[in-house]
């Protein structure tokens, strides 16, 4: 009997010793990251930060998003969920909710308030609840019986939720006026450190450096000259010039200027120290999950575009951060005892004037044109407006207006459609029909089909010519299923993750079920499994 429990207790500790897990995850999503800068700016990197990611961890040079519309929302969720907007329901940072027809903001949660000090009450009534599948970090919540912390954070409210999921114990952002909040979601009130660092009002310490470039300008030889014509003010005030007086475009514009500066990294990565510190993140033997995205990048990258010298300073001072928190994780939970990885939500596009004037034949297309254009068509053709809304390039017809004027939609919808189709700028426009039954030989309708929820998105989807964008002449945007939307790095560092890198495509849904396997615990909910099987051997 005695030999019998001794080997069942042998048994039982070979099992347990088996199920080796990493103390810590820290999730890095970098808004609006091109791959490519990792090597065009890698001559002014250090060898802490990108560097020691790429030199001692593994990097996929060719990780791609699958699906439109290439957005912070569906990006995130993406990531984090292992699955497509089909079934995410994240279709859109905005989209359309059918039933009903109302306006839906992706973090959109009426029912909750505010924590903390708000510019408005609005920026709280937040919540993953529009999120449809599980997470990586709701999975990691269950199979630690919720013992493992989950924590979110972001200068922007949708990159905190969605990445935490549905069950962590608190997503963080930053609210115009400065101050982290989070939502009634997460809890009663916010944690007393969170209250002690915003009492600190580290934003001012920040804004009143200015910002200067942090090298000598002769090393920015990667990009455009300084104030050139494809930048837009800081929000229509600062002009687009180093140095920047950023105190006084402080008394303009409020302390969410801090937002379209480096500087906006920096103070999410001192909140991110504070949390791992206040929070004994990675402090015993059950794994927790710390997300992080970095947002000033995707503001900076929107008004100055991804060739000027404002891109490739934030990035080289997020290089630096990137430097600061590894060490930090190696003193406070121990080389070897985390786990990193970094990808992005999107990539961008080259602006559309600067490519044409380098004599590209494409340019910048206007939303309230387009949607202007639809309108007009349809009262010139058919006598009245039956264009309800028009979003992200969806369009979404009043079928009960069509009906009470006798008319057959089918032959609306295609009126319109053949109407589009005559443009330079746009490749086609796809009925539903067309999306939900999408061709083998057309991956670019496979993309838009994998991004499409009935119960969300339009009639007819319309795709731009690659080059055009659907934006402004100035800075650029994102939102194609084109390669300079969907190219995003994706560097994977520390516990048991092998060195190495891989040229071969990959798609950015392998990476929560990638991190679910290392876990040993189950993939997201509408994941399909797939993994990165360089990293899970």
């Amino acid at each position: 009997m005695k030999k019998i429990l001794l080997l069942s207790f042998l048994l039982t500790q070979i099992v347990n010793a088996q199920i080796d897990r990493p103390k810590l995850v820290v999730g890095i999503v970098v808004d609006q990251m091109r791959n490519e800068y990792l090597y065009r700016f890698n001559d002014d990197f250090g060898k802490d930060g990108f560097k020691r990611l790429m030199k001692n961890g593994f990097v996929y040079n060719n990780m791609q998003f699958n699906y439109m519309p290439t957005y912070t929302g569906p990006g995130h969720s993406s990531v984090y969920t292992g699955t497509t907007p089909m079934y995410h329901g994240i279709v859109g940072n905005d989209f359309i909710v059918k039933q009903g027809y109302r306006e839906m903001y992706c973090a959109q949660d009426d029912s909750v308030h505010v924590l903390g000090v708000a510019a408005v009450p609005t920026e709280g009534a937040m919540s993953p609840k529009n999120l449809l599948t599980t997470t990586v970090t709701d999975e990691l919540k269950l199979a630690t019986n919720f013992e493992g912390k989950v924590i979110g954070m972001s200068i922007k409210d949708r990159g905190a939720i969605l990445p935490a999921g549905h069950f962590a114990d608190f997503a963080y952002w930053l609210s115009d006026s400065g101050n982290f909040i989070s939502s009634s979601f997460y809890g009663d009130a916010l944690p007393e450190w969170v209250d002690n660092f915003n009492a600190q009002k580290h934003y001012e310490t920040y804004l009143k450096k200015g910002w200067q470039l942090l090298k000598d300008a002769g090393e920015y030889n990667e990009s455009l000259t300084d104030s050139n014509p494809y930048e837009a003010k800081i929000f229509g005030v600062l002009d687009p010039i180093f140095p920047y007086n950023l105190w006084q475009g402080y008394e303009t514009i409020g302390a969410r200027l801090i937002k379209v500066t480096p500087y906006g990294n920096d103070i999410l990565l001192d909140f991110a120290k504070e949390t791992i510190e206040h929070e004994q993140l990675g402090q015993d033997d059950v794994t927790d999950f710390l997300a992080i995205s970095f947002s000033s990048t995707d503001y900076i990258g929107h008004a100055m575009g991804a060739r000027s010298m404002e891109i490739q300073d934030t990035y080289l001072r997020l290089d630096n951060n990137m430097a600061d928190l590894l060490h930090f994780l190696d003193k406070k939970v121990g080389k070897g005892q985390y786990v990193v990885f970094l990808t992005a939500d999107h990539a961008c596009a080259e602006n559309p004037q600067f490519l044409h004037d380098h004599k590209y034949e494409v340019s910048s297309v206007s939303f309230l044109a387009m949607k202007q254009q639809l309108m007009d068509f349809s009262v010139e053709n058919f006598g009245e407006n039956f264009i309800k809304y028009y979003e992200n390039q969806n369009i979404y017809f009043d079928f009960e207006k069509i009906d009470s004027a006798g008319l057959d939609a089918a032959t609306v919808m295609q009126g319109v459609k053949t109407f589009l189709e005559e443009d330079a700028a746009i490749r086609r426009v796809y009925t539903q029909e067309e999306i939900l039954n999408p061709s083998v030989v057309d991956p670019l309708l496979q993309a838009i089909s994998r991004g499409y929820n009935t119960k969300l998105s339009g009639e007819l989807v319309i795709l731009y010519e690659p080059g055009y964008m659907e934006y402004g002449s100035t800075g650029t945007t994102h939102g194609t299923p084109y390669g300079y939307d969907t190219g995003v790095p994706a560097l994977f560092y520390g516990w048991h993750i092998p060195k190495g890198n891989s040229a071969e495509a990959h798609y950015i849904t392998e990476i929560a079920p990638t991190i679910a396997q290392l876990l040993h615990i189950m993939n997201p909910s509408g994941s399909e499994g797939k993994v990165l099987k360089e990293i899970v051997r």
